[in-house]
């Protein structure tokens, strides 16, 4: 057996940098030069706070140890993408769906230069990783956003192995095509595989019958007392709709309308999502045209699979074969066996499988959606399934984050919270009036904590849908030995309190990744006292 050896950054879009190329374009922020941009290029960081470009800051990036560099060139442009035999016209970072992944060595430094090229501002989050406050990428919070013709210099330590992912903090660009993979390889990697496969999964809307994500949002935000009650009704509870509600002005007609009704599901505690996508993904095709892995009967393949959708879990299984769980969100847990894994939106897992003889499905279903995504692993011969596919691992064995323990190694140490921040998830689909604690996200929120502290989250969802809650630039343990995640589910009605050691100083947001109930206002930020 062989562990995969660290692969060069190449690709569309993506190229291995030389110093000459990273120079900045016209216009650009190169890094941060506070002469001109003052503090840290965002909002002013109120009295008593550590500001994103603070000493506290560089003291820590200091002490993560920053190795070589890996330099990187990145470009966000609007082009056509090719979703296997459909082609739409989205933004993307490159000419590809998803973008070309960045691999890089734990303990070494990222060196990424953005060129935007699109219509409009943007910005690069890098989900999950702890690291520099001031290059989170969260426009208004920790940087000015990157205006439409300019670049931006991402420069910072990446000191945990894992699988993670990038894609913009700016509106509900996330929902188009700007995203891509980021492979955190483990320089002492403990698993031993033949090969790897990375899955991303999405929803798809961009491009289709003139529909965006802007469009969707527009119609999302009138809330159902804006709709047509002569549609199709069902599956939102309608039971305490007031008839007396006001709509939102209308939006300039982009696309056919996009609200789902009649979306449920019993994992997710009922109502499974907002958005009726015309199509879902694995590695940007569509079912009807799958993407292929080849392999050998017998080869160990390590699987890595990111959520990167909008608005829907994905049931995920390979028909033929069980999945022996190794991570979670870049974390390694105690090893589990499994059919099928539940991920909501933001989430990562890493599997192993022993590749059988033959030609089997990888099905993501979108969970109470009636809907699947589809790729294939081929390790001989056979005609391949088609889209309609469902193997009966979907239907089996199914583990979720909170039946996981954590490895040992990064096991959270016993200790009680030196401070509790109670988050109330509330809203209704009713008047998509999504916020925490009943207030929408303004920049100049912050709920504060200090370095050394254990603080817990307790995030109490009084909605009647679920929430993927996302922490920046830390990880959280779940209850009871739980694993290290960034993200986790909150179903309706319940409450998911978890830990974590204040231990990055800097602004840190915290949202709901549905990137519709983020964007309507579901929010907020941690800031870290001096």
């Amino acid at each position: 057996m062989r562990t995969p050896n660290r692969r060069a950054v190449l690709g569309a879009g993506l190229a291995v940098a030389g110093s000459g190329l990273l120079a900045a374009c016209s216009g650009s922020v190169s890094g941060m030069d506070h002469s001109k941009m003052g503090d840290h290029g965002a909002a002013p960081t109120p009295e008593g706070y550590v500001s994103p470009d603070g000493k506290e800051v560089a003291a820590a990036e200091a002490n993560r140890n920053p190795g070589p560099e890996r330099k990187v060139k990145l470009t966000a442009v609007e082009t056509p993408l090719d979703l296997g035999g459909r082609t739409v016209k989205s933004w993307a970072f490159g000419d590809r769906l998803p973008g070309q992944e960045v691999r890089i060595t734990a303990g070494d430094t990222l060196a990424l230069t953005l060129a935007n090229n699109l219509p409009e501002a943007t910005s690069i989050h890098w989900h999950g990783l702890a690291m520099r406050n001031d290059m989170d990428g969260v426009p208004g919070l920790t940087q000015r956003p990157v205006k439409a013709g300019a670049s931006f210099d991402y420069r910072f330590a990446v000191p945990h192995p894992g699988t993670y992912w990038f894609h913009p903090h700016s509106g509900v660009q996330q929902d188009r095509g700007l995203y891509a993979p980021l492979i955190v390889e483990d320089p002492k990697e403990p698993l031993k595989y033949d090969k790897e496969w990375i899955i991303v999964l999405d929803d798809w809307v961009d491009g289709v019958d003139g529909s965006t994500p802007d469009a969707v949002l527009a119609e999302l935000s009138k809330g159902m007392g804006g709709m047509d009650m002569g549609g199709s009704g069902g599956g939102h509870d309608m039971s305490n709709m007031s008839m007396s509600t006001k709509a939102s002005p209308s939006p300039r007609p982009s696309g056919p309308s996009r609200m789902m009704m009649g979306a449920t599901s019993p994992l997710l505690g009922g109502d499974a999502g907002d958005v009726a996508y015309p199509h879902y993904l694995v590695n940007g095709r569509v079912p009807e045209n799958p993407e292929t892995f080849q392999a050998k009967p017998g080869d160990r393949i390590r699987l890595r699979i990111i959520n990167a959708g909008g608005d829907t879990a994905f049931r995920i299984a390979l028909g033929g074969h069980t999945m022996t769980v190794t991570h979670t969100d870049g974390f390694p847990v105690e090893h589990a066996e499994t059919d099928a894994l539940l991920l909501g939106m933001g989430e990562r897992y890493d599997v192993l499988v022993t590749a059988a003889d033959g030609v089997f499905p990888l099905t993501a279903l979108a969970e109470g959606k009636n809907r699947t995504a589809l790729a294939i692993l081929r390790t001989g011969g056979g005609t391949a399934p088609d889209a309609s596919v469902r193997p009966k691992e979907l239907d089996g064995k199914l583990l979720q984050a909170g039946q996981l323990r954590s490895a040992e190694a990064v096991r959270l140490k016993p200790g009680k919270p030196d401070r509790t921040i109670t988050l109330k998830l509330t809203g209704s689909m009713m008047k998509y009036d999504w916020a925490i604690n009943g207030k929408k996200y303004e920049p100049s929120q912050r709920y504060p904590v200090r370095s050394g502290e254990r603080v817990r989250l307790s995030f109490v969802n009084g909605s009647d849908m679920w929430h993927p809650m996302h922490l920046h630039g830390h990880t959280f343990a779940l209850p009871d030995g739980g694993p290290r995640k960034d993200t986790a589910i909150v179903l309706p009605g319940k409450t998911l309190d978890v830990d974590f050691d204040a231990d990055n100083p800097g602004l840190w947001m915290i949202h709901c990744h549905n990137v519709y109930h983020a964007e309507a206002g579901m929010m907020t930020a941690l800031g870290y006292l001096k």
